[in-house]
């Protein structure tokens, strides 16, 4: 089956969407933006690919009939048991990766130990690994370098400290190795895992035995279905850095435009705070964009500044929202710099002021920048549509709809949970009409 693939390279992270030839968006897949921007968009399609996999098993599983009412569990854990083999193989290559890095590394007469100790945290993050991908199971990323960061280094720092081992000997072999280890693609094994998943999942799920050859049918003539990568086209951030010819790279601006018309057709107005920069775009009832406004090169006001507070405050990026949900108190904030925030913080905090209201009030200035930028832009239209990673940031989204409704009265307020796909739904959205409306058939890369 042809596939259209749109990829928005952006600071923060990397988003590819995966549509059919009836525009129905199949996959979206993420992962951490990184150095190597060819990796980054490597892996980011291989995921996008990937969810269109288990799409099409929902679509043939459902339309054989052979789960009768038990679809969306099965999916559910396979999913899980994929991912779970999908996390061990990276481990294994981690282990081997530390142990190649160790050998080249002079630390002394602590080799040996170092080896031993390796040994024991490897084991017990193997150990660990089936409960991260248990049913309910909360984690806070799901890239790999992130799950495995935080087990290895709380495991390794126990191990060391019990082997009487200097814990940043197993720190260092860890930084050096994980870049290695992220910046390869696994595309090969990702039929070997599905088979494997599906038999844990059958273990997991002794109801269906009974079933399995009915259910094994779709599930294998989907796996047997060539996903064709027909066509591709890269935006974003680091859309010059992309490997693909200039025929297949699109603005973001002209991308988040139509892919904010994709999802909400009725949209004139287009607000997107990512990690580095804040758009507003004008769109016209064809999802062309007629103007638009950009912060300067400053990340003020973005996800980075976001970031920057939340390691102020020690605390994860998502937590930050909920906290601003809890205040009571408005707390003008003068400064959204990062160079200034830190100290405003710390100011605000010896005043006595609630950390919950200083998070309000950090939000509030982040979203009064980004309303500067859309009056610059012609001011907010009905339909008007927020995207990007913010979007997804309920505090901000508050923030944004007081505000709103202060300044221009009653709109109606676009959101979409996977609005951080925009760009990306838009960059797919131009290859699939390069090709069935243009007649395009280029390879992407140069």
């Amino acid at each position: 089956m042809r596939c259209f693939i749109g990829i928005d390279l952006g600071s923060t992270t990397t988003k590819a969407v995966v549509v059919d030839e009836h525009q129905n968006v199949l996959g979206r897949g993420i992962t951490n933006s990184r150095s190597n921007y060819d990796t980054a968009a490597a892996v980011a399609k291989q995921e996008a690919l990937l969810a269109g996999r288990f799409q099409l098993f929902r679509q043939a599983l459902a339309k054989s009939q052979a789960l009768n009412g038990h679809l969306e569990g099965f999916i559910g854990q396979l999913e899980r048991d994929f991912r779970a083999e999908q996390y061990l193989e990276q481990l294994d290559d981690l282990e081997a990766t530390c142990h190649r890095n160790l050998e080249k590394t002079n630390f002394g007469d602590a080799g040996p130990a170092i080896a031993e100790a390796l040994g024991v945290v490897f084991k017990q993050l193997k150990h660990e690994a089936p409960e991260l991908f248990a049913p309910g199971a909360k984690r806070k990323s799901d890239f790999f370098r992130d799950i495995a960061g935080s087990q290895y280094l709380a495991a390794g720092e126990a191990v060391a400290k019990s082997m009487n081992l200097r814990y940043d000997f197993l720190l260092n072999l860890f930084d050096r190795s994980i870049i290695e280890v992220e910046n390869r693609v696994y595309g090969d094994s990702m039929r070997r895992h599905l088979l494997s998943a599906l038999e844990r999942t059958f273990i997991a799920l002794p109801d269906t035995a009974s079933r399995r050859a009915q259910v094994e049918a779709p599930i294998k003539g989907v796996l047997d279905t060539v996903m064709e990568e027909t066509y591709v086209v890269g935006t974003g951030y680091g859309r010059a850095r992309l490997p693909f010819s200039k025929e297949h790279i699109r603005s973001e601006i002209l991308c988040h435009g139509l892919g904010a018309h994709v999802m909400y057709p009725n949209t004139a107005t287009v607000l997107d705070i990512g990690g580095q920069d804040t758009k507003a775009i004008q769109v016209d009832p064809a999802g062309i964009v007629e103007s638009f406004q950009m912060n300067d090169r400053c990340a003020a006001g973005c996800g980075r500044y976001l970031g920057y507070i939340a390691d102020e405050m020690n605390m994860g990026l998502h937590e930050l929202g909920p906290l601003a949900m809890k205040s009571t108190k408005n707390i003008r904030i003068n400064s959204t710099c990062t160079v200034f925030a830190g100290a405003e913080l710390r100011d605000r905090l010896s005043l006595g002021d609630k950390r919950e209201d200083i998070m309000a009030g950090l939000h509030r200035a982040i979203i009064l920048r980004a309303m500067s930028i859309l009056a610059r832009s012609g001011g907010i239209r009905n339909e008007f549509t927020f995207t990007g990673g913010v979007a997804k940031n309920e505090a901000a989204v508050k923030a944004l709809k007081e505000l709103v409704t202060e300044n221009y009265g009653e709109l109606k307020l676009n959101i979409d949970p996977d609005s951080i796909y925009t760009g990306a739904l838009g960059g797919a959205t131009f290859a699939w009409r390069a090709v069935v409306e243009e007649g395009k058939t280029a390879e992407a890369k140069e």
